[in-house]
């Protein structure tokens, strides 16, 4: 993402907008954010962390998608592309542009979108009634945070390390943080 090009837009222009441009933008409060994009490390982790989670889902009414599938928040009038994201619901099954009741959201960090990341793209995502887990993966150090939705509808961090595996409790799995990194270890 990029500051450098905001559109303001009404989410249907954007929609129509979008379909017409080469790189991806992000929507949010009336704005388009083209996006950036992403390093190795970031590609590796994400795809990583894809595949496990289509591994683990094949079979289930899940499905995982990975940078290229948009994610609406209705409430937010909001697109965002995130990382990997899975969902488990029948309407999402039926739409084929986009998806809109995801279980579980993963961003992996960058130095430009970290704290976008953690601020407007959290605030909006905690907006999706569907979703139990928002996940955070630094590329730069070996750090996972599991922001995960309690039972009173607060969300409790969950911090993840060196050696350790990440629980997903939203689809169930346990994740091996060398999973996460395989090929992609921070220096």
């Amino acid at each position: 993402m990029t500051a450098a090009e905001k559109l303001a837009f009404t989410a249907d222009d954007f929609l129509k907008w979008e379909s017409t441009q080469d790189t991806k933008h992000e929507f949010a409060d009336g704005i388009a954010y083209a996006m950036a994009g992403a390093g190795e490390k970031h590609v590796t982790i994400s795809g990583n962390v894809f595949a496990a989670l289509r591994n683990h889902v094949r079979g289930t009414p899940c499905r995982s998608y990975i940078a290229d599938m948009k994610l609406r928040v209705d409430k937010a009038d909001a697109f965002f592309y995130p990382d990997v994201f899975v969902t488990c619901s029948e309407q999402d099954a039926k739409r084929e542009d986009h998806k809109a009741d995801p279980v579980l959201v993963i961003e992996v960090l960058s130095p430009s979108t970290a704290a976008y990341d953690r601020g407007l793209k959290f605030a909006n995502y905690r907006q999706l009634p569907a979703l139990m887990e928002y996940v955070l993966i630094d590329p730069e150090r070996v750090s996972v945070e599991v922001f995960r939705r309690d039972a009173s509808g607060h969300w409790v961090l969950y911090p993840y390390g060196p050696d350790e595996a990440v629980e997903l409790a939203s689809v169930g799995m346990s994740l091996p943080i060398a999973t996460v990194y395989e090929d992609a270890w921070p220096e």
